[in-house]
């Protein structure tokens, strides 16, 4: 593998709903501001401006890409910003506002600084943007201007550097395919959590990587009771209700009434999985895992294997973590974690691969059973498309997390039955997600303009 993708940089801590549509546009902006003002630019600027190329273009209003991009250009993070104060800052723009460039210098900002250009599409990614710096000189040219690419799961790319960076610390085990971490696992006679934490640990130290596990299960943990407490209608539009809450409060009356006559552990893996996605459509505090509009299915399936598990605990949630990165970073190296580059099959399968492996490994799955757990769960997600109404993170994001999330659980059992033999290797599914999503139309890749985003009535 090229560049190693770290457990802590594919489960990032931000904000919905979406990691490619709102993180990652923020994160870009954020490091424009910064490079104004490592260049000593900043006190010039009088005006920005940005256009949203493509997928950004189609979706980003309904995902809240232009609230994220003020927000980054006045120096807010992901990772550490108030979702309430970054919700609507472009909506509730006056017609002459100011903003506060990189925290410190104030501008001039309007809301037809936001240029939405859809049908202009860019080589280098479907979600690209172009942000430029203004002084007050008309017939002066961009102090200025530089083009992102926010290429899924909150991580971007800047126009001109290297498609696949080099790794900044070596790996002790390396590997680009499942083959290899197979073999790795088979001459070393460990698993696959153990490779990954391999690798972890030679880039953040022991206590670094455990406390930043830790600080990722939290925030899973925080936004699943968040959406469990949590009722009304979600914003957007759609006048789509919270469901997450009511279920929780008819399994918790069934469970004690009837002493779990009938199993529901089901029905409270989908409340799980409605929770997060739900806490994600609000524009609350998310995991990408490996990307927002998956985000409930890792964190469904972790609560899961805590509740129903017998023997389940932290030491395990930290294993599972570290599963679903060495999985996630097989996908993200060899085909795409991006709803707009490869359709949901890119976002929903490759979230329910992580999360059938992940739990296939902590359920005592041998490396092969864990590798085949994945496969099957990629598997049949193959040509899922991804189609928002009204190019929200809501239908039918929020509803397919609950059922892929039923699928990783049944992916992890039925792979425990065998020996990890297997006809189609993960490898093979993930050559073939790839190829499937080059071949896909582009109005079934984050546009609105295919499938259910044009055949359901918006009321």
């Amino acid at each position: 593998m090229t560049a190693y993708v770290s457990a802590l940089d594919l489960f990032s801590i931000g904000i919905g709903p979406s990691s490619s549509h709102t993180v990652g546009p923020m994160r870009a902006a954020l490091a424009f501001a910064r490079h104004l003002a490592d260049t000593g630019r900043l006190p010039e600027v009088r005006r920005i401006r940005c256009s949203l190329f493509g997928s950004l273009g189609s979706t980003g209003l309904g995902h809240g890409t232009p609230d994220a991009i003020l927000a980054g250009l006045a120096g807010f993070t992901p990772e550490a910003c108030d979702p309430a104060e970054v919700r609507n800052r472009w909506v509730d723009l006056a017609d002459e506002a100011t903003l506060l460039l990189n925290g410190s210098h104030s501008v001039a900002v309007q809301k037809s600084d936001v240029v939405f250009e859809p049908r202009t599409r860019l080589p280098g990614h479907p979600n690209a943007m172009t942000l430029s710096a203004w002084s007050d000189d008309p017939g002066a040219p961009a102090l200025l201007e530089e083009t992102y690419y926010s290429i899924g799961g909150g991580f971007i790319r800047r126009d001109g550097d290297p498609i696949r960076p080099a790794a900044t610390v070596a790996q002790p085990m390396p590997y680009a395919s499942s083959a290899a971490l197979l073999a790795l696992c088979d001459s070393n006679g460990i698993g696959i959590s153990d490779v990954a934490r391999a690798n972890e640990e030679a880039i953040h130290g022991t206590d670094r990587l455990d406390a930043g596990l830790d600080a990722i299960w939290a925030t899973m943990h925080a936004c699943v009771e968040a959406g469990l407490d949590a009722s009304g209608t979600l914003p957007g539009g759609l006048g789509v209700k919270r469901r997450a809450s009511a279920i929780r409060m008819q399994l918790e009356e069934y469970d004690g009434m009837h002493q779990r006559e009938r199993d529901t552990s089901t029905e409270w893996l989908h409340a799980f999985a409605l929770a997060v996605n739900e806490e994600n459509a609000s524009g609350g505090r998310v995991v990408t895992a490996p990307t927002n509009g998956a985000a409930g299915i890792i964190p469904a399936v972790a609560h899961y294997y805590l509740r129903f598990v017998p023997g389940a605990n932290t030491a395990g949630i930290r294993r599972f973590l570290l599963t679903a990165v060495a999985i996630g970073s097989l996908v993200k190296a060899n085909a795409s974690i991006s709803g707009a580059e490869g359709g949901c099959q890119a976002e929903v399968g490759s979230a329910c691969a992580m999360a059938a492996g992940a739990l296939c490994a902590v359920l005592g799955g041998t490396p092969r059973q864990v590798e085949n757990a994945a496969e099957i769960a990629m598997e049949h997600h193959l040509g899922l498309t991804c189609d928002p109404v009204g190019g929200l993170v809501q239908v039918p994001c929020i509803e397919r997390n609950a059922i892929a999330a039923s699928t990783a659980v049944s992916a992890a059992r039925l792979a425990l039955h065998g020996d990890g033999t297997h006809l189609v290797s993960l490898d093979t599914v993930i050559e073939t997600m790839r190829q499937t999503g080059l071949d896909m139309m582009t109005k079934y890749k984050e546009t609105s303009e295919g499938g259910l985003a044009v055949n359901v009535i918006e009321c």
